[in-house]
């Protein structure tokens, strides 16, 4: 009998131990930083280079829009630093005040027209349309909360010329009075280069960050028109 209390005397802390609660470490869960996956660029776009007989007629509302599907790799041992790469399109309208291009001509090169002294369109547009691999060394100074940091990033872009047309809107007289609520539209990629490839830079703070791209290769073929390059300067909206 004591032989029996004594044992079961030492077995309770045993069983204490064995049927109290247990303390269980839970480890949080880090989550993946949001990185710039999705761009949306808008841009005021000049032609660089153009003679002044088209540059002092190209109106300040040319303007360009890209969107880019880009995949992210940090570096292993820099967070902070990365590799983006992907696939979008990149789109360009150049307005003209009192000049047409004859985009579907004939003639070797490329001729502009002035329409000072006959009809022409109150409305008339130069639209480029591209396919573009874009390639970006990005710096994002706190990886981890990338919407509250601040960000650049500077690479390059490759691209082939997917559509290239010409766009007159609303028929007038040489006075500037309406004749026609008409709108012309030609296609034709014969005088323009068909691969593009521009050296691209942004900087911001957050999902947003001001960019620019510059055409290393012209607009038009070489020796059909002056050799003329765009450049992009504008907003870009990321972080998703």
């Amino acid at each position: 009998m004591y032989k029996f209390l004594a044992f079961l005397f030492l077995s309770i802390p045993m069983l204490t131990n064995a049927q109290g609660p247990q303390t269980t470490t839970i480890k949080p869960v880090e989550l993946p930083r949001s990185r710039d996956h999705f761009l949306i660029q808008v841009s005021s776009d000049r032609w660089l280079g153009a003679p002044d007989s088209i540059n002092n007629r190209i109106k300040s509302t040319s303007r360009g829009l890209n969107v880019y599907v880009m995949l992210d790799k940090p570096f292993a041992g820099s967070p902070n630093w990365s590799v983006g790469f992907g696939l979008g399109i990149g789109t360009s309208h150049i307005f003209f005040s009192n000049l047409e291009a004859d985009i579907n001509g004939t003639n070797r090169t490329l001729v502009f027209r002035q329409m000072d002294t006959t009809n022409r369109f109150d409305k008339y547009k130069i639209s480029t349309v591209h396919a573009e691999i874009p390639i970006e060394l990005r710096f994002c100074a706190k990886p981890q909360s990338p919407s509250k940091s601040f960000k650049f990033a500077i690479g390059a872009k490759v691209g082939t010329l997917l559509s290239a047309s010409s766009k007159g809107k609303t028929l007038e007289n040489s006075a500037g009075q309406a004749l026609q609520d008409y709108t012309q539209k030609i296609k034709s990629r014969n005088y323009f280069n068909t691969t593009r490839l521009a050296a691209t830079a942004r900087i911001g703070y957050g999902n947003f960050s001001l960019y620019g791209s510059y055409n290393i290769t012209g607009v038009f073929k070489d020796n059909l028109a002056a050799d003329m390059k765009l450049l992009q300067i504008g907003l870009t909206l990321s972080g998703l």
